[in-house]
């Protein structure tokens, strides 16, 4: 084995943190002990202004900025008392992670004193500079000003360094000229446009309207685990977080003996530390288990409301980076790190819910199934108008490799529903739905549904927009993605759809309310049917039907985000407040420029490596192979003279490929838009790389293999 390959294998053996370290116990009193959540503003602040903050936390009525002062005083209050010594607006620009600027609540009060203050204007609005975050064009170089601004719906939060705490409040980001610079502004945008819009369709089945709408995500994150010593031997992990080069071992994930097999220790301790962490943040942490590859692992919490749950989502991926290191090991969120075996998702559990309806739970009575038939057919009409923007969601470079493959969804949107809902609606299209109660036609809003057991439907692991008893799992998003991106568009599309519905149902007169509606689904269903897919997405039957429905298959990011610039899609969006043009065309420029610069930086990179790491091992190789053929020659030596002369000929030409090929990739990336292009290049490059691997000699090959770096932790 190569000598820096074998130090890096010793030096995980000999890791001193083997044994077993006491752990403290763990109550529920832990629980968000390091977030301001409602019950410790309870405690803190007067009755009436508590009052008021719930109102605009529960209700969505606007702040009263005359509270602002005694909430950032209580919060300055508590954070002191938990150790923190600054405070930052925590928001989510669109590079995709998250962003902060921390200040001290040190205020220097004259004659070498000082005091502790925290304003609520320091609270509520703050300045970063805006011109080095993408705006797409919004913002020029020179201009600077942008504004963050509290969403007191999110609660503020405690994150903790090695020597100090920050208190961490939750912000929307947006540019002087008020266009939205973030993720969370546009989906906050997109909870109110929907919420306005399942109380409209509400109303028609006879409600006053008024009540909460919640929209709920559960977001399952997965990831891989590696030691650190191989991912600093990885010029590739750690620039660009996936392997460019890599021969999969003879056994990675055929056996299936991973998933859900027994934790390594090292690894549940990590995952130990995860959970504390995190339940500390308020954040509910609830199931871990490994995944199908070697090497990859997941994390999920339970349901939250919907803008929560996309902050504590991005929480819970820095909080898997910041532990793993302490742990000696490096969290790996690309959604293909390792070619050849399962990439990483980031799977969307999202429904939507009206008081304490939840609109995706088939009811018990008549009136609970028009509504879910209702809002099931809402979804369907919204998911095939609309397929287009759903995919440009999950658009990214990374999860182009990961699409298609190892139980990720293909790039071709569509619904499954399951045997027993595709029945119904099968049904429900021919208008002789059966009754549970009674044979003949059931009458939608009068008889019930025939019973469906909880696990109505079955898991189609390759579809990309699943429904899963109560909700609908959206797979196809990447598992380094905001899951704002996605939730914006589902909220748009599905607002759009109960509008249409509700526009035809509030001219029904009401004697006739449950016939009418059950023509307006019917006509849904023809109409949009095609969407609905309950085999498997992997299959080339299945490729070649969706073309004759008609379904668009986006097969690139670059294909996949041109429906942003859709002029219907505009108009879509700017109705709903949620994008204006400009927002829209900026968020496309955005995702095209970071695509074609993730692109050219794995270009460059595996360039560099060819030439100064492959190149350099395989011609190590020929030049001993020659050395050993010339002795034989001298000698006489005519037994495996030619298996010699033959495997130095076969290297010699694979290094003349790679030469070729990296001449080929170098050109291409001399162009300014590479792209695609590029992406050709490193797979034909790749292809040969990973060839001349197998045929080095192990002490030779100077990267860290597969073998070690997906079982060896």
């Amino acid at each position: 084995m190569n000598a820096d390959r074998k130090t890096a294998i010793e030096g995980i053996l000999a890791r001193e943190d083997k044994e077993n370290i006491p752990l403290k116990p763990f109550t529920t009193d832990n629980f968000g002990e390091d977030v301001f959540h409602c019950g410790r503003m309870k405690e803190r602040l007067p009755k009436p202004i508590y009052q008021k903050l719930m109102d605009t936390v529960n209700e969505g009525k606007a702040l009263d900025p005359s509270i602002a002062d005694a909430v950032a005083h209580a919060m300055k209050e508590w954070a002191l008392e938990k150790g923190a010594t600054h405070y930052t607006h925590w928001f989510q620009p669109l590079t995709g992670t998250t962003a902060e600027k921390h200040d001290s609540f040190l205020e220097p009060s004259g004659h070498g004193h000082a005091i502790l203050s925290f304003s609520g204007k320091n609270l509520i609005v703050s300045e970063p500079d805006a011109s080095s975050f993408p705006s797409g064009g919004i913002r020029s170089t020179f201009e600077a000003r942008g504004y963050t601004a509290w969403d007191p719906t999110s609660p503020a939060f405690i994150k903790r360094g090695r020597n100090g705490a920050t208190l961490c409040i939750p912000t929307a980001f947006c540019a002087y000229t008020g266009e939205a610079l973030d993720k969370k502004t546009p989906l906050l945008r997109s909870m109110q446009a929907l919420t306005k819009s399942v109380r409209r369709m509400m109303k028609c089945f006879g409600d006053d309207g008024t009540k909460n709408v919640r929209i709920t995500l559960g977001a399952e994150q997965e990831y891989f685990l590696i030691d650190e010593q191989f991912y600093y031997a990885r010029p590739d992990l750690v620039q660009s977080g996936r392997t460019l080069f890599g021969a999969p071992p003879p056994k990675h994930q055929q056996l299936e003996d991973h998933y859900f097999g027994s934790i390594k220790p090292r690894i549940l301790a990590f995952m130990t530390d995860v959970d504390s962490e995190l339940w500390k943040l308020g954040i509910p942490a609830k199931t871990r288990h490994n995944e199908v590859a070697p090497a990859q692992f997941e994390i999920a919490p339970v349901f939250e409301e919907l803008n929560l749950a996309v902050d504590h989502n991005m929480i819970i991926m820095e909080v898997l980076k910041q532990t793993a290191e302490k742990h000696g090991l490096v969290c790996l969120l690309h959604e293909k790190p390792f070619a050849g075996i399962n990439g990483s998702g980031k799977h969307n559990n999202w429904s939507p819910a009206y008081g304490n309806i939840n609109l995706l739970n088939p009811g018990s009575d008549p009136h609970q199934n028009a509504i879910f038939l209702t809002t099931l057919c809402a979804i369907i009409m919204a998911v095939d108008k609309h397929s287009d923007l759903l995919r440009s969601a999950t658009a990214s470079a990374g999860n182009d490799h990961r699409l298609g493959a190892n139980e990720a969804p293909p790039a071709i949107i569509s619904i499954y529903i399951g045997e027993q809902l595709a029945d119904v609606i099968s049904q429900l299209e021919k208008g002789d739905l059966k009754s549970s109660k009674h044979a003949g036609t059931m009458r939608i809003g009068v008889d019930t549904l025939p019973p469906l057991p909880l696990d109505a439907t079955d898991r189609n692991r390759t579809s990309p927009f699943a429904f899963t008893n109560n909700k609908f799992e959206f797979r196809a998003p990447g598992s380094s993605q905001s899951c704002a991106g996605a939730n914006v568009i589902l909220n748009t599309i599905f607002a759009e759809a109960i509008d249409e519905i509700a526009a035809q149902l509030e001219k029904l007169p009401k004697a006739n309310f449950n016939n009418g509606l059950q023509k307006v689904l019917q006509k849904i269903i023809k109409a949009h049917k095609r969407i609905i897919f309950n085999g498997d997405n992997y299959s080339e039957a299945w490729r070649k039907e969706a073309a004759r429905r008609g379904l668009p298959n986006l097969r690139n990011t670059p294909e996949a985000i041109k429906p942003l610039l859709d002029k219907d899609n505009v108009a879509l969006f700017e109705k709903y407040n949620v994008f204006s043009k400009v927002e829209l065309h900026s968020r496309y420029e955005i995702f095209l420029e970071e695509y074609e610069r993730k692109i050219r930086i794995e270009g460059e990179l595996a360039l560099n490596m060819v030439r100064t790491i492959i190149l350099a091992a395989g011609s190590r190789q020929l030049s001993e192979l020659v050395k050993t053929i010339a002795v034989m020659d001298g000698c006489g030596l005519k037994s495996g003279l030619a298996s010699q002369k033959e495997l130095a000929d076969r290297i010699g030409k694979l290094l003349d490929g790679i030469t070729a090929a990296a001449a080929k990739l170098e050109k291409i990336l001399a162009k300014e838009e590479t792209g695609i292009a590029v992406v050709d290049a490193l797979c034909e490059l790749r292809k040969l790389v990973d060839t001349l691997e197998k045929q080095v000699d192990d002490d030779l090959w100077p990267l860290p293999k597969y073998r070690e770096m997906l079982f060896i932790n």
